[in-house]
């Protein structure tokens, strides 16, 4: 379950312990430094790594540092804490944060993602897949709190499922545990991202039966953003950094996704080039990858309506409270 006040409080110390936050810094060659932190290695995240392996951010002047943070908890620590300049992370947590009450809120500034990335996967195949299929059965769901859970229940909410009460829910797993857990027998079905469910339909042990990116609708999934501060003081670096990602953008939207695996196998070295190729076609398909990095009403109302339904929303956070287009509406303007 996502716990505000722990990881709040613990970033707010260690930013005591920091002093100083390590921005705006140039490397040898004059380019701007930038500290990324990613929530997860997924190929859900492709424009990113396209515009590292295209060199998108070096031709804006950006030394891009990425590392991988497991959990939306400890990835927005570390950008609280000053440890990193920018998190990929769910939207959702820039709305913990807020709830919290700080002067120095998160600002989501570019879309990654526009849909859930997760797929309902099934250990036993069938022909003709129905939702009623889930009631009375063991399914094995993701971190409560988390985007991934709040999508996965209001999709079981849409086609009738109550999900505490019509099937047995199970959330006890840790996200990098939950692939092995099915495979060791916990669960009739599992909530599954990319690729990991191409995986384990290529070696048989499940079978995607449905798509929550499709079921849950518009979403603003994945965002990059960073502190208000550090976005005050450093207009042109995210600027920069976003018409990186509008270049990737178009880059991903122009090319098919045997091109896209190939670009993005650097990031993979241990995933198979055909899964890695089976993964993007699903999430290209299904418009997962944002076509440009604006966050609008539609998507960011839906969000609150999915996080009210999850009992996770204190109050209404207005889109103009901590989303900022600026960035996003420039490089579409500017970037072809």
């Amino acid at each position: 379950m996502w716990n505000n006040k722990r990881f709040l409080g613990f970033a707010l110390a260690t930013v005591l312990l920091l002093g100083v936050a390590l921005t705006g810094c140039s490397d040898s060659k004059g380019d701007i430094k930038v500290k990324v932190g990613e929530v997860t290695r997924s190929v859900f995240y492709a424009p990113e790594y396209v515009a590292l392996e295209k060199g998108f951010f070096k031709e804006e002047g950006l030394d891009v540092d990425l590392q991988t943070i497991a959990g939306g908890d400890k990835t927005m620590t570390a950008l609280l804490s000053g440890a990193i300049d920018v998190a990929l992370v769910g939207s959702e947590t820039s709305i913990y944060v807020y709830q919290q009450g700080t002067d120095d809120p998160v600002i989501n500034f570019a879309q990654l993602t526009q849909t859930d990335g997760t797929f309902l996967v099934a250990r036993d195949k069938t022909d003709n897949f129905d939702w009623n299929q889930l009631k009375g059965k063991d399914f094995l769901g993701q971190r409560k709190g988390g985007m991934p859970q709040m999508a996965g229940e209001f999709t079981l909410k849409k086609h009738g499922i109550h999900p505490q009460q019509d099937l047995k829910l199970i959330q006890n797993v840790d996200f990098a545990n939950i692939a092995p857990a099915f495979v060791s027998g916990t669960g009739q079905y599992v909530q599954l991202f990319e690729p990991q469910a191409s995986i384990f339909e290529k070696e048989g042990k499940g079978h995607v039966v449905a798509s929550f990116g499709v079921e849950s609708g518009p979403l603003p999934y994945t965002v990059f953003m960073s502190k208000q501060s550090y976005i005050k003081k450093n207009a042109d670096t995210v600027q920069k950094f976003t018409n990186a990602l509008q270049k990737a953008q178009i880059w991903v939207a122009q090319h098919k996704p045997e091109e896209i695996a190939d670009a993005i196998l650097p990031y993979f070295k241990n995933t198979e080039r055909d899964i890695i190729v089976s993964a993007v076609k699903r999430y290209q398909a299904q418009g997962t990858y944002a076509p440009d990095a604006v966050l609008d009403d539609a998507e960011w109302n839906n969000l609150l309506n999915v996080m009210t339904q999850a009992g996770e929303l204190k109050k209404t956070v207005p889109l103009s409270a901590i989303v900022d287009n600026q960035f996003a509406d420039k490089a579409k303007a500017t970037v072809k």
